[in-house]
């Protein structure tokens, strides 16, 4: 029923892995997709040494999909800083290299980097003319990982007009804390509740620029729809031509509430079947080519 986008995985072959990390092994979230209505998903590389105590290679997410055909999709993934950390690096060769191996994306990029940084500015004009869509993790200056921007999220908003053909997915709490107009530089980063307010730079995105997408994962998407239900659905309505599915799931034990959102929704009138249709697989069908 469900089309995941967003999925973390690891090998435990080694002992040594498994003493630093709790993630989910391939076989955890096949078991995982049984309970919660899942037919296949996206597995997203961890290339970033600002997110955690490992890396994860490109090598190993296609490693783990060509053991389970049809049930994961591998994206790439690239740190702006590789290859002499400049901003003239060629990342095309790599791009075409991965994208012929299964590849259909790029991401989760988490590189703690301003979203101008011209390092960063070079590996999205690449992943655009690779026609590659790119899914992005939102972070603060400090003490997070992630793209980096103010709130009211003004540079990823320049981007999205300087990369009119790179179809970005957005994820996390900075991005999802701006569907609400009331958002402030204290609770842009965490977890707002109450009800939504109008004005919200979120929409107003989604709204002007169609190379906008929302990656619904984690407490982050969950919480954003949920904390307003009215709002929630009626957003889901109206954007449920660029809304993703996606758990974020990382340990094979962690919560996930989007599926049942999305079936109360539809079972309760609140969510059109074509809207459910669209966001609980055909977008992510469509954007990816599979």
């Amino acid at each position: 029923m469900f089309f995941d986008v967003h999925l973390h995985a690891v090998h435990f072959s080694d002992p040594r892995q498994a003493a630093i990390t709790n993630f989910a092994t391939a076989e955890d979230l096949l078991g995982r997709f049984g309970e919660l209505g899942i037919d296949r998903g996206v597995l997203l590389p961890i290339v970033h040494h600002e997110c955690l105590s490992f890396i994860q290679t490109n090598e190993g997410v296609l490693d783990i999909a060509n053991r389970f055909p049809g049930r994961f999709v591998p994206f790439c993934n690239f740190d702006p800083r590789m290859h002499g950390n400049r901003s003239t690096t060629d990342f095309t060769p790599l791009l075409d290299h991965y994208r012929g191996l299964g590849c259909r994306g790029v991401g989760e990029l988490c590189c703690a980097l301003w979203w101008d940084d011209p390092r960063v500015l070079n590996l999205l004009s690449h992943v655009e003319k690779a026609g590659l869509p790119l899914l992005f993790h939102l972070g603060l200056e400090q003490g997070t990982y992630g793209l980096i921007d103010d709130p009211g999220l003004p540079r990823l908003e320049a981007n999205l007009a300087r990369f009119p053909r790179l179809q970005f997915i957005g994820h996390s709490m900075a991005f999802w804390s701006a569907i609400s107009g009331d958002v402030t530089p204290e609770t842009w980063m965490g977890y707002p509740s109450g009800p939504v307010a109008a004005g919200g730079r979120l929409p107003a995105m989604l709204r002007q620029y169609a190379n906008l997408w929302c990656d619904i994962s984690a407490g982050s998407g969950y919480n954003a729809l949920a904390r307003d239900p009215d709002f929630g659905y009626a957003f889901l309505e109206e954007f449920h031509g660029r809304v993703l599915y996606g758990t974020d799931i990382c340990s094979a034990a962690q919560e996930v509430k989007q599926s049942q959102f999305l079936l109360d929704g539809l079972h309760g009138g609140r969510l059109s079947q074509g809207a459910f249709d669209r966001i609980a697989r055909l977008n992510a069908e469509e954007l990816l080519g599979v």
